[in-house]
């Protein structure tokens, strides 16, 4: 048995959260649908002081769900570049032209409807009627599952359907009729700054006294992470190419894989194959070549060793400009574009060498 009851996880909670909870985020002032939802988006994966500087460029920007409607991706994307999960922004810019197109402009209060949009789900879209409205809906983002992990001593990855399921059910039990929008923050913060993934405070604990984890010792256990598996590490050189005028080659990434859509440089499997891929793809030659460092940059999924060349005073060829995937740009003109965040450091390392 708990020391502590369902009921009073969420009392104790609360009241831990009107001591010690967040209540300056840029998103909660002031709370509409739409900034949480994009605030919701973005802390996907994404820790809280990552995403402030972000959310606030981005609301400055496009202040409404109706101005990100009509922004084109470009523009979105670049509000993201360096966020990372480049899936989640263009999910967004759908479900803003998916409101606007379906919804009378705005983000559906019934949650099956707001759920089924791009990129939102079970757990955001309870956070977002919560958080903009008080809606009693249960949420389970990866902090609270923690938290939940923990208190009930639930073993298993959180991510596997039977520990999701449970985890769901102790979602549901505890969230309160009332103060739902508290609440939620609350158990959020709980997970970011007390129940933390490595030496968890848990003398700072509201619910301490009622948790399994710590009664049994298992806090360094649970929850259970993810069977882990090899992960690869795949090659590419990229290619910096600049002509005469200091213009860089960019070309859009496919419309799948990673970096979807994103302005990115050329790239060859090997440095030997420069020269004659430029020709052929752009009818491009370059007078100067010579190595840049190498770097090692990691997703979730697998490591890219990447070898990059700079290819100096190409002569710019009219296909270029017929090409709408393919572009010469200034350096002054890379802010306002969606780049990959290691691509943008490369070329801003070129800019500002040490």
């Amino acid at each position: 048995m708990h020391a502590a009851t369902t009921d009073d996880f969420a009392r104790r909670l609360l009241a831990w959260y009107d001591a010690h909870g967040r209540k300056d985020l840029p998103w909660q002032h002031e709370r509409t649908p739409y900034r949480v939802c994009l605030s919701e988006i973005m802390l996907q994966q994404t820790q809280v002081r990552t995403v402030i500087p972000y959310f606030e460029r981005f609301v400055a920007a496009l202040p409404t769900l109706a101005d990100l409607a009509t922004a084109d991706e470009d523009t979105v994307l670049a509000l993201w570049s360096g966020l990372g999960y480049y899936s989640r922004a263009r999910n967004l810019l759908r479900t803003a032209r998916t409101c606007v197109a379906q919804h009378a402009g705005e983000l559906p209060r019934d949650i099956e409807a707001l759920a089924a949009l791009p990129g939102i789900g079970r757990s955001t879209a309870a956070a977002i009627l919560a958080q903009s409205h008080g809606a009693r809906h249960a949420i389970l983002d990866g902090n609270v599952k923690r938290v939940l992990a923990r208190w009930h001593g639930v073993s298993g990855w959180p991510g596997a359907s039977a520990t999701q399921r449970e985890l769901w059910t102790h979602a549901e039990s505890h969230t309160p009729a009332t103060r739902v929008a508290d609440y939620t923050q609350a158990i959020m913060d709980l997970g970011a700054t007390v129940c933390t993934r490595s030496r968890p405070r848990c003398g700072e604990c509201p619910v301490a006294d009622g948790c399994i984890a710590r009664r049994d010792n298992l806090t360094a256990v649970l929850p259970q992470p993810k069977p882990r598996r090899d992960v690869p590490t795949r090659r590419t050189t990229m290619l910096v190419v600049r002509d005469t005028h200091g213009r860089v080659l960019l070309e859009r990434r496919p419309p799948t894989g990673v970096w979807a859509r994103l302005w990115s440089l050329p790239e060859v499997e090997h440095e030997s194959l420069a020269q004659a891929s430029l020709l052929q793809r752009h009818g491009i030659r370059a007078a100067n070549i010579r190595p840049l460092a190498p770097f090692l940059h990691t997703f979730s999924h697998y490591h890219l060793d990447v070898t990059p060349l700079l290819l100096d005073d190409a002569l710019a060829d009219p296909r270029v400009a017929d090409d709408p995937d393919a572009d010469w740009r200034a350096p002054t003109e890379l802010a306002s574009l969606g780049l990959p965040a290691p691509v943008r450091k490369l070329l801003q390392s070129l800019e500002n060498p040490e």
